[in-house]
């Protein structure tokens, strides 16, 4: 409790005077009033202001930072494999789990078109008629192969658009200027060649050939015991053509 050695006015006069001041004055008057209301608060009585708290230190105060959980964002290798990879990601495009990427197919089909079945397939038509073209994996390497071997994408556009140079070897075929459905390809068997002049060149050993009708009457045909180049021309009114032992027959341009 405080202890006064003369008379203290109330804090009612206090109030009253305060009324009467200006400027400083009120503001030290209201400080006056402060004082005697604070130094008179305790309920303690031995005369000792309660000690305040230390204020909390920072390292209290602020809450650790939260570490993250999320999963690192796939990074992709610099070039042109690291952009085929990122393209196909982005838009969907699955390949065989055989080749583990994108840009790993892609490889693989630039390293197989200047060698695979090479004297039995035009290039594009290797592409179209193996399946390589199938799914996804026309758009892979329509976007792919420009990047890792762009001396082949002509033949890519081709393989896509279905327009390309088609070579023979031995069979029946269908004369026809279709071209042969996806069954077809499939099956094997009666694969339409289209009319025109084709010629077969190689070192051939009883090679033989022939045209024939509709009806299977033999048009034209041929038993060469030893050559190194055939030409033969079929007509749109041709049947069927039939190759044996022969070499590819490709058309002549």
């Amino acid at each position: 409790m405080c202890r006064f050695s003369f008379p203290l006015p109330g804090v009612g006069a206090i109030l009253r005077g305060m009324r009467t001041m200006r400027g400083v004055g009120f503001v030290a008057a209201g400080v006056a009033v402060a004082v005697v209301l604070s130094g008179c608060g305790g309920g303690g009585g031995d005369g000792k202001a309660a000690s305040s708290s230390p204020p909390a230190s920072p390292s209290s105060a602020l809450p650790a930072a939260e570490e993250s959980t999320g999963e690192p964002e796939s990074v992709y290798p610099v070039g042109p494999e690291g952009e085929i990879d990122e393209l196909a990601d982005e838009k969907g495009w699955i390949v065989d789990e055989l080749y583990g990427s994108a840009s790993g197919f892609v490889q693989d089909i630039c390293d197989s078109l200047p060698v695979s079945a090479v004297d039995g397939a035009s290039r594009p038509q290797w592409l179209a008629e193996s399946g390589q073209m199938d799914g996804d994996h026309g758009e892979v390497l329509l976007v792919g192969v420009p990047k890792l071997c762009p001396k082949w994408s002509k033949a890519v556009k081709q393989a896509a658009s279905g327009r390309y140079e088609r070579w023979f070897g031995d069979g029946t075929y269908v004369v026809s200027a279709k071209t042969p459905t996806a069954e077809e390809l499939s099956e094997g068997e009666g694969l339409p060649i289209p009319p025109g002049t084709y010629r077969a060149q190689g070192q051939m050993e009883d090679c033989y050939w022939e045209r024939t009708s509709k009806g299977g009457d033999i048009i034209d045909n041929q038993l060469a015991t030893s050559a190194q180049s055939i030409t033969v021309t079929i007509a749109a009114s041709d049947g069927q053509f039939t190759s044996e032992r022969c070499a590819v027959w490709k058309p002549v341009k």
